[in-house]
């Protein structure tokens, strides 16, 4: 990631707006057309597209978990069935189901698209979200509120 530390040090929640650029697989913290910060990013992978247009953040959740994704666990604790998806598979017997940790959610779709901390291979991987690394989903986080702009397309 790489951060103006000059522009941060201006940036505010009031003056910052996002850009995600999906074919460059990066996101934008922007203050008008200056870049406060560039990070890489991972989007929907084929099949699980990362909507494009123009949001707003919805939410911010420090401790998010997947609705949908995550793990089948036993009592204690250990994973039983990883990788699943809790609208198409069934918990084995004693097991229970656990969201994936999506730290630093910003959401912005009703449906549950938002950005987040997540594993970044270098090309969309994820099933709709932005995924980010740990330290820019935090700085991003950290500096946008709800209803900040947030535009996501072919930049």
């Amino acid at each position: 990631m790489k951060v103006n530390q000059s522009l941060l040090r201006q940036a505010t929640p009031d003056n910052v707006h996002v850009v995600v650029s999906l074919p460059k697989q990066r996101a934008y913290l922007m203050i008008g057309e200056q870049i406060v910060a560039d990070s890489p990013i991972s989007s929907g992978k084929a099949g699980h597209g990362t909507p494009s247009g123009n949001f707003s953040v919805m939410e911010k959740d420090p401790d998010h978990r997947s609705s949908i994704y995550g793990d089948f666990v036993d009592g204690s604790g250990r994973v039983v069935r990883a990788g699943i998806s809790a609208k198409i598979d069934s918990a084995p017997s004693g097991t229970h189901y656990v969201g994936a940790s999506m730290r630093w959610f910003m959401r912005l779709t009703g449906e549950g698209v938002g950005m987040h901390v997540g594993i970044l291979p270098g090309y969309p991987a994820s099933h709709g979200c932005i995924r980010m690394s740990s330290d820019g989903a935090k700085l991003f986080y950290d500096t946008v509120r709800v209803g900040t702009p947030v535009k996501v397309g072919d930049y």
